[in-house]
């Protein structure tokens, strides 16, 4: 910055600055942030959303507020560790707190795993709540300015590595699974990478495209566990020709994976990457085929009302065909793994197996 300055360079290019200049070669991404409200004694209260909670196993019970006016999020990627990966988990559900200390441990037990932070997304949620949540909790936490989906996929400051893997808040990998998944990352780091895969298919019938799942092919990665690279996840919050794709994830509540598919084919030119499942495999505890679960744990996601969550996502791939005005997903054959099916665990007969395939015919 010293260096620029001295040159009478922009700080953020290489062009020299002057009144009125504005970079064009650099992408710029804001965040709005509400003010922080102080308490009596002219502090910032730690129980104010949305910011930065942070209690990582080096900082229990510390919250570290973010700064209450707009920011601009600036990435180097040169300096972002390549050795491991932020681990993102998208939180909404009261009803899976206790669920999620086991989760947040099973990543944070991963070599692989430099931090974990839990994406709180629940504006209803009360700070007292919230607060009791992160007692013991092996990740950082962060509240999100509101429920919508596409800060999901937000290139938060806290995140310092390259690789970005986003999960929901049901899934309980092995820890040899998480390695293996991330493994696979590096030797494809432009490509969307997850255990679990679905596909988008043109209908001749209908002429329109449809999503669905097919054994032999697949071109979406789904955030039940997806590792991208982190410069997607500026490309997909700050690029303006995503800008209406993203208001349709917006109003529809969804899709917003569906949508980082499409960023990252459209980068690469390339399909995702499904890998296998090792060790103790992936714990889908959201599956509605589980029957040990209790009914609060399997029936909150999205994807509950499976009929009509295809129907939707169908209506998803089209609506991002139609405002982008082009189809970037591209096939993969899964290479990786023997058949693209289910790889979470569901409890049946109080055993632990696979989930039956679903049919979406």
């Amino acid at each position: 910055m010293a260096a620029h300055r001295e040159k009478g360079l922009c700080y953020y290019c290489d062009k020299t600055y002057s009144p009125g200049h504005h970079c064009k070669s650099k992408s710029q991404c804001f965040m709005v942030l509400i003010e922080e409200e102080l308490d009596e004694l002219g502090n910032i209260s730690p129980a104010i959303a949305p910011r930065h909670w942070i209690n990582s196993p080096a900082y229990f019970h510390n919250f570290v507020p973010v700064n209450p006016r707009p920011v601009m999020q600036k990435s180097d990627p040169t300096t972002f560790r390549s050795d491991q990966m932020t681990v993102i988990i998208s939180g909404y559900s009261e009803h899976r707190i206790p669920l999620l200390h086991s989760i947040a441990a099973a990543y944070s037990a991963a070599p692989t795993v430099a931090a974990v932070v839990l994406l709180w997304c629940n504006p209803s949620t009360s700070p007292q709540t919230l607060s009791h949540l992160t007692r013991n909790l092996s990740a950082a936490v962060l509240r999100s300015p509101s429920s919508s989906l596409n800060y999901r996929f937000f290139p938060w400051e806290i995140i310092k590595t390259k690789a970005v893997l986003i999960c929901d808040d049901d899934i309980k990998p092995d820890p040899s699974s998480v390695s293996f998944a991330f493994a696979v990352w590096k030797s494809n780091p432009d490509r969307a990478v997850g255990f679990f895969a679905r596909s988008h298919a043109y209908d001749i019938a209908s002429e329109t495209w449809i999503y669905t799942m097919e054994k032999e092919k697949y071109s979406i990665i789904l955030t039940k566990f997806m590792i991208v690279n982190f410069k997607h996840l500026e490309k997909y919050s700050c690029d303006k020709q995503y800008r209406e794709a993203r208001q349709i994830v917006e109003d529809m509540n969804n899709c917003e994976d569906i949508l980082m598919n499409f960023v990252v084919a459209e980068e690469n030119q390339k399909g995702p990457v499904m890998v296998g499942v090792k060790g103790g495999g992936v714990r889908d505890y959201g599956d509605a085929r589980n029957d040990g679960v209790a009914e609060d744990l399997r029936e909150v996601g999205l994807s509950s009302r499976r009929g009509e969550h295809r129907k939707r996502r169908g209506e998803c791939i089209r609506e991002f065909h139609r405002v982008l005005r082009k189809m970037p997903l591209k096939y993969s054959y899964g290479k990786m793994v023997d058949d693209v099916g289910e790889q979470g665990l569901c409890e049946k007969g109080g055993k632990l197996l696979l989930c039956d395939q679903q049919d979406f015919r």
